[in-house]
């Protein structure tokens, strides 16, 4: 019994080996740099069947494959990673795959699991053939390179960088792919050459993705445009409606320009509904620049308005009759025409001090009458104090009144009708008939009094409102009636001035400044 337990063990010990023997198992290739792989690397192997106990085995991957894998039935296996396969901030990943080999008559099947290992690999950017950039003279071309003809397959931060030395004068590039350009006139005379000529100009430029500064070159084709494009205007300033009073001139500068050169250039004008702007107000200074200088008088805003406002448009053609046209409205307050009222204002002011000038030249006159009076009636001269006196019913006179030296003189006295004609010796006898001293006196005192006054006045009036500023303002005119009621004299029938009298002299402005030193004479 012992024996054949035992003989049983061992027969089954050697038919567990001799099935271990034959058991298949799928080699994998050697080492592991099979299983290490980069985006955009190929791999390619082949796997093979051990301990065959099948004649035929058929290879398949029931797990894991993904697209770009190729495994035939051989067992052959190639496959290229895609480059989107891990992202770029993960660096690598990890992919497993099931490798199956099915028997074919026995349909038993073994497997083995691979995980492959892929590192990210950083890919330079694109640049496809982007669109020409199309310029235009006197403009400020903008051009945004497009993101679809320039990008990163790996949505890699991008920037671009410019070439210095493909770069015309002038241009701007930023980071972000956009360029700005304003050619000048040689420079669009050129580039208009080249189109011509098809010898096109072409701009380099890098773009670089980041952080891996991979860098890719890539160029823009620079040219006129071949569109029949309107003309321009630039106004200077930049108003579209102007503000003014009138007697205030209004500038304003055209600037032309046309996207096909300004030799397209055939007329400039302007039309308005107001009469009073005339084309001769419009000048031309050259071929693309003109002048729009403007003075409304006083009297173009007419009474009760307070304002008048029109508009102008302003149009630039060119040769095949397509234009530009810039409205401005202008708006013009009705003013006070400050040169007529200066004028006015410096008559009032001239006047004034001419009156007063004239006053003083006949109180002066008049002064030195009574002067002249006072002197002669102080010395008592006897011969000129013959005045005619009434006496009552005096017939004949007593000899005692002329004196005995001239006994002539005693012929002379003769009556008429109750008058007699007497010559007083004494100063007093004129109180009995002629005015008296006190009389002349009073009106000597009241004459240079007043002609102090008027010259002090007169003076003060003449230094303060010597400027035009001065007279504007509403104190003026209270000065002038404040200066012309201290030449009302109260005492102009006691002094007996004539109301026709006229100066020796002429009313001159150098006589005026004679006598009022601060009048300013304009």
């Amino acid at each position: 019994m012992n024996i054949k337990l035992l003989i049983t063990n061992i027969l089954t010990l050697f038919s567990f080996y001799t099935f271990a023997q034959e058991t298949p198992k799928i080699i994998l290739p050697a080492g592991k740099e099979w299983s290490q792989l980069k985006e955009g690397t190929e791999v390619s192997f082949e796997l093979k069947v051990e301990g065959k106990n099948c004649e035929k085995f058929r290879f398949t991957i029931p797990q894991g494959k993904i697209d770009g894998m190729a495994f035939d039935s051989l067992g052959r296996f190639t496959w290229t990673p895609g480059y989107n396969l891990v992202d770029r901030l993960d660096s690598y990943k990890f992919h497993q795959v099931i490798f199956e080999a099915k028997c074919d008559s026995t349909n038993e099947s073994i497997s083995s699991k691979v995980e492959f290992r892929i590192q990210h690999v950083n890919r330079s950017p694109k640049v496809r053939d982007l669109k020409p950039f199309y310029v235009q003279y006197n403009t400020n071309n903008v051009y945004k390179i497009d993101r679809d003809f320039v990008y990163d397959e790996d949505n890699d931060p991008i920037v671009v960088i410019p070439s210095f030395e493909t770069m015309p004068e002038g241009m701007k590039m930023t980071s972000q792919g956009e360029i700005s350009w304003s050619p000048s006139l040689t420079q669009f005379k050129k580039l208009k050459e080249k189109t011509i000529d098809g010898n096109f100009m072409y701009l380099e430029f890098y773009v670089e993705d980041q952080p891996a500064k991979t860098q890719t070159k890539g160029r823009l084709k620079i040219e006129v445009t071949q569109i029949d494009l309107p003309p321009e205007i630039v106004v200077v300033p930049r108003d579209n409606v102007f503000k003014i009073k009138e007697n205030q001139t209004v500038n304003i500068r055209f600037y032309l320009s046309d996207p096909n050169g300004d030799d397209d250039i055939q007329d400039f004008d302007f039309l308005t509904d107001n009469q009073h702007v005339s084309k001769s107000n419009l000048i031309k200074n050259t071929s693309n620049q003109y002048e729009f200088t403007w003075h409304p008088t006083y009297d173009f805003v007419k009474d009760p308005l307070d304002s008048l406002g029109f508009n102008i448009d302003f149009f630039v053609l060119d040769k095949t009759k397509k234009r530009d046209v810039k409205t401005i409205r202008f708006v013009v307050k009705n003013a006070i025409n400050e040169a007529e009222t200066d004028l006015k204002l410096y008559n009032l002011y001239r006047g004034t001090l001419l009156r007063g000038w004239e006053l003083l030249e006949q109180m002066k006159q008049k002064e030195d009458e009574l002067k002249k009076a006072y002197t002669q009636a102080k010395k008592g001269k006897k011969n000129r104090s013959v005045l005619n006196a009434s006496l009552g019913a005096t017939t004949s006179l007593s000899s005692v009144f002329v004196p005995k030296t001239k006994p002539d003189q005693q012929r002379l006295i003769s009556t008429l009708g109750g008058t007699t004609v007497l010559t007083i010796g004494t100063l007093e006898a004129t109180e009995v008939i002629g005015r008296s001293m006190k009389d002349i006196i009073d009106r000597l005192n009241y004459i240079i009094e007043k002609k102090n006054e008027l010259q002090s006045k007169g003076d003060i009036f003449a230094r303060d409102y010597a400027l035009k500023s001065s007279r504007r303002g509403p104190e003026f005119v209270r000065k002038v009636d404040d200066f012309m009621n201290a030449m009302s004299l109260k005492g102009l029938v006691v002094l007996d001035l004539d109301a026709a009298w006229e100066p020796k002299n002429k009313p001159t402005d150098a006589n005026i400044k004679k006598v009022f030193k601060d009048f300013n004479a304009e």
